[in-house]
């Protein structure tokens, strides 16, 4: 029994040194765990990612500056947080802000501090996903290098380092108040009218639940019959099919699916960076638009031929093929008070092939608007986007064109094969709503020299028509060189033909009807009178480009209320020294890009056009976007020598993929999330964008932050964020990557 008993007494006292030790090494586990915690706390990462990328690179700019605050006050919430409301004003002088009184002081007493204070970078990380595992110290080495590095890509002027922040050439975010963001007040539309009227129904099913925000970024490729050409709202094969009729082109118009697609488009097999402007006005790389159908209809024309690895463009066209600059100096020389690039600026070149009108317009210093449909003339409008002229997927259908009326100075057609004399000319009663007084419509087709039976009739009945519309006949003349022939008529700058016409026929429209009610609104037979009055637009002809794109329009009236808040006048200067400010000192030198290889622009969410305008000097054309439930500006940009449009941001565009150099989205971002799907205007963004191309947003923290992560799932490569009094800037650049999944969009399959 005892050596029992004893053995069991040793089992125990093994026992219970086995714990001890065992709770000592846990112990000092534990302590290691801390210390090496608290020596790596230097290292914090920015945020967490859904995704691993391969290619992470960043710079992540958080500023605090406390120039918006005087320098003897304490921050209260009065002084620090008043100047946030719905939509911030950006660094607009105090005269452009909405116009409280309270507000007025406040932004005045921060301005007067800000312009002798410097932005102080308190934080610069640069992360990197390969080295994730290395210790502290190695981390603090590597970043200090890829600061320099990062620094020295972003800024042609280069920066030397926080302790010499204040001899920094480029700014960011240039001083001023509101920190240099600009966004129009969400709260006021001003004295302008919105589109939404035309299509509040159409948008109600559109809507997302209000503080939705799992996207789950699982993105897959888009399966559909028109591959890498797919146009949502152009290629809903199902909804075309189920059309009663075709007669009027309905089948070309657009037919949006009711939850747009966030899938991502194909690349064509062999894409590259497209050839640069000006020589792309001459050749592309096929592989980037792999289409020669139209080279087997039209090379004979001198549209365009297949050459080796390029597709090459003469500059012809089925009316001008000995080259489209002689065309466009035989339209003046039959008219001189064309006076192209002076009294003649913005141009809609309706059926336009290949645009190399328009195209060639740029040397006249001229501006065009070209359209085509998507059509059996394969892949005309993506030819003319490809090399660097604006064109845009449009037909004349049964629906006015997304214009305001009197915006054209001409509207051309050179065998657009539009019918424009059927129907009580209800397509030419289109172009008369467009076109501004005094304007000039060109038109070259065959009826104009030929005799053949249909052509004299067609004659006949378009001189009874342009007659009927009291459009006089300037000039009609024979182009030796191309052996075709022009008419030119000009809209009446009176109401005095149509009051004494012997019959109203076409019928003058009623006072109710607004002539600048354009997004989804059915074609009229109808004719608008012509503004009389000093104070009206259309009553007289805008001033000679380039003046114009400077001065507010004589329209726009000091009793009249801008979009900022202010009387519209001085809103349109402020907005205008705004943009010129944060192009020159900011987007020119402190965003990386290269500007030679910037071409095709497009303001997303443009209000008078400051952002286009601020850009005129450089080679580029920028298409400006107004929102149909914004602040109906679109006519302002017009009358300054600019041209843009108007959509629904919950819709696709009219374009085709890979269109655009660079986009520019001010606060779109943070108010398409209140209204619709936020993933599929990501989507819609990488659709439209080139590869390579750049993304520059400017919205709240919140959304910068949303949507740089999204874009960091498609593997885009972040340029810089900035951030500044809960406002943001980024700019990133699109990747060729292409998800493997892939997504079957039903509607869009043949």
């Amino acid at each position: 029994m005892a050596p029992g008993k004893h053995s069991k007494n040793d089992g125990r006292k093994s026992t219970n040194n086995y714990c001890s030790t065992v709770t000592l090494v846990a112990f000092v586990a534990l302590c290691l765990v801390g210390v090496w915690m608290m020596t790596s706390s230097s290292v914090v990462p920015l945020q967490n990612l859904d995704t691993t990328l391969k290619n992470t690179n960043e710079v992540r700019t958080v500023v605090t500056d406390d120039s918006i605050i005087s320098k003897d006050e304490t921050p209260t919430p009065d002084n620090t947080t008043s100047k946030q409301f719905e939509d911030n004003p950006g660094d607009l002088p105090e005269d452009a802000t909405k116009g409280d009184n309270s507000g007025n002081s406040q932004h005045e007493k921060n301005n007067s501090k800000e312009d002798n204070t410097q932005t102080q970078v308190q934080e610069t990380t640069i992360q990197n996903e390969d080295e994730k595992e290395t210790n502290s110290d190695e981390k603090d080495s590597k970043k200090d290098e890829d600061v320099k590095d990062e620094k020295q890509e972003i800024s042609e002027e280069g920066k030397e380092g926080k302790e010499d922040s204040s001899s920094t050439q480029v700014e960011i975010l240039p001083s001023g108040a509101q920190s240099e963001l600009l966004s129009e007040t969400s709260a006021q539309n001003g004295s302008f009218s919105t589109q939404a009227t035309e299509s509040m129904n159409e948008k109600e099913g559109h809507k997302e639940k209000k503080g939705e925000k799992d996207y789950g970024y699982n993105w897959k490729l888009c399966n559909v019959t028109a591959g890498p050409d797919y146009i949502p709202c152009l290629d809903n094969l199902q909804a075309i099919k189920g059309l009663r009729t075709t007669k009027h082109y309905e089948h070309r118009e657009r037919h949006c699916p009711q939850n747009p697609p966030t899938c991502l488009v194909p690349l064509p097999e062999g894409y590259q960076r497209p050839i640069e402007w000006p020589t792309s006005r001459e050749k592309i790389w096929y592989h980037n638009v792999p289409h020669t159908k139209l080279a087997e209809l039209k090379g004979h024309q001198n549209w365009v031929k297949v050459t080796g690895e390029f597709l090459t463009f003469p500059g012809g066209g089925t009316q001008f093929k000995h080259g489209a600059l002689h065309y466009i100096d035989f339209i003046q020389e039959i008219v001189p008070d064309i006076a192209w690039g002076k009294r003649s600026r913005v141009i809609l070149d309706v059926g336009c092939g290949v645009a190399s009108f328009g195209g060639f317009l740029f040397d006249r210093d001229v501006l065009t608007m070209s359209f085509a449909p998507k059509d059996e003339h394969e892949a005309q409008v993506q030819f003319a986007l490809e090399r660097g002229i604006p064109a845009l997927s449009a037909v004349m259908g049964t629906q006015r064109l997304p214009f305001p009326a009197r915006v054209f100075d001409i509207v051309h057609c050179a065998r657009c094969r539009v019918p424009w004399h059927i129907e009580g000319g209800k397509l030419l009663l289109e172009l008369n709503r467009l076109l501004r007084p005094g304007g000039y419509f060109v038109w070259s087709a065959t009826p104009i020299y030929q005799k053949l039976p249909e052509d004299v009739g067609i004659w006949e009945a378009m001189t009874k028509l342009t007659k009927a519309m009291c459009w006089e006949l300037i000039a009609v003349n024979k182009d030796k060189v191309n052996k075709v022939g022009v008419a030119v008529y000009q809209k009446p700058i009176s109401n005095e033909c149509y009051e004494g016409r012997p019959q109203n026929d076409p019928p003058l429209c009623n006072e109710s009807d607004d002539p600048n009610a354009a997004w989804k609104v059915p074609l009229q037979t109808c004719m608008h009178k012509v503004p009389i009055a000093a104070e009206v637009r259309g009553s007289q002809w805008p001033e000679e480009w380039p003046s114009r794109v400077e001065k507010a329009p004589y329209w726009l009236l000091t009793s009249q209320t801008g979009v900022y808040g202010k009387p519209a006048p001085e809103d349109f200067t402020a907005d205008f020294e705004h943009w010129k400010r944060v192009v020159n000192k900011s987007y020119m030198n402190g965003l990386g890009i290269n500007w030679s290889n910037v071409r095709n622009v497009m303001d997303m969410r443009a209000i008078y056009g400051g952002f286009a305008a601020a850009l005129r000097e450089m080679n580029t054309w920028v298409r400006n976007v107004v929102s149909v439930d914004s602040p109906d500006t679109l006519p302002i940009i017009y009358e300054r020598g600019l041209f843009g449009i108007y959509h629904d941001w919950c819709e696709s565009f009219s374009t085709y993929p890979r269109s655009y150099d660079l986009l520019h989205a001010d606060h779109l971002f943070s108010k398409i999330k209140k209204k619709c799907n936020m993933m599929a205007l990501i989507a819609e963004v990488d659709r439209i964008l080139r590869p390579e191309g750049k993304l520059i947003v400017r919205d709240t923290v919140e959304i910068i932050d949303e949507v740089e992560n999204i874009l960091r799932s498609m593997n885009w490569e972040v340029r810089l964020t900035y951030s500044k009094d809960k406002e943001g800037l980024l700019c990133v650049q699109k990747s060729m990557w292409r998800p493997v999944e892939v997504e079957t969009i039903t509607y869009a399959i043949a």
